[in-house]
């Protein structure tokens, strides 16, 4: 499917004529999601993340703004370990297969990235190692021994999204170690009823272990205060992320076995 941008791009000119009388340029960051390089991109990822973001990205060039918009590949995650392991290959062979796929799919679209980059550039391991020896300096990040479930047939630790049961909240039979894709609930893989290993299909055990934690319940107040002053926000918007911290945040494993 091939985009009429000459025709799109004058009508946007209009509009950005017609409604924008500032002389001033301002610096507008468009950080759209980081897909998976796991598997290939819909309609619905174009139309609810990648599309929306490049128009809104072109509108603010043409209003005279100075636009960033980036994004990139995430080459790391258990989605692509576990497709690797469906398909009986290597994680980097996957990751070299989406991404390359990626990379044509933003071509052909014309999709307007400043920048498009995937995580597994030299400069994201030296910031992330610099914003986790920060966090772990000033003490939001600590240490701690837990429970994880061990799958015993495959003799392997299970990441979350390796373990699927019954969700607590609203009993979807589907539900993930990480989040009910039903209700939307972020879950911990403990919480599900009847799990059951993605890999074996065996009811895994709980073995100790020891993880990284982030505290985000630091968080909790300093976040509250900074949503209180926001303006400019669709309600929805705002109360949604004020229902997640008055129901209050949770120290979360940030590490993996």
């Amino acid at each position: 499917m091939e985009f009429d941008w000459p025709r799109v791009t004058l009508r946007v000119e209009i509009v950005a004529e017609l409604i924008t009388n500032k002389t001033d340029s301002v610096p507008v960051l468009v950080a759209v999601a980081w897909p998976y390089a796991s598997g290939s991109r819909h309609l619905g990822h174009l139309a609810g993340a990648y599309l929306p973001a490049d128009v809104f990205a072109r509108f603010q060039r043409l209003a005279g703004n100075e636009v960033l918009m980036v994004s990139g590949s995430d080459v790391h995650g258990t989605p692509i370990t576990v497709r690797a392991d469906s398909e009986g290959t290597t994680p980097s062979e996957i990751v070299g297969r989406y991404h390359k796929e990626f990379l044509d799919n933003w071509e052909k679209l014309a999709i307007s990235w400043d920048l498009y980059t995937s995580t597994g550039t030299d400069n994201h391991s030296e910031v992330t190692h610099d914003v986790f020896m920060k966090l772990f300096e000033k003490g939001h990040i600590d240490k701690r021994s837990s429970e994880q479930f061990y799958d015993e047939d495959a003799g392997r630790f299970l990441p979350d999204r390796y373990i699927e049961g019954v969700c607590p909240h609203c009993e979807y039979s589907e539900g993930r170690g990480d989040q009910c894709e039903a209700c939307g609930r972020t879950l911990d893989p403990e919480e599900l009823i009847k799990p059951i290993s993605k890999i074996s299909g065996s009811e895994p055990t709980l073995k100790e272990t020891e993880h990284f934690y982030l505290r985000l319940s630091d968080f909790e107040e300093p976040l509250s205060e900074w949503l209180s002053g926001r303006e400019g926000w669709r309600n929805h918007v705002l109360n949604f992320s004020k229902g997640w911290i008055e129901e209050g945040l949770h120290d979360r494993a940030i590490t993996r076995d």
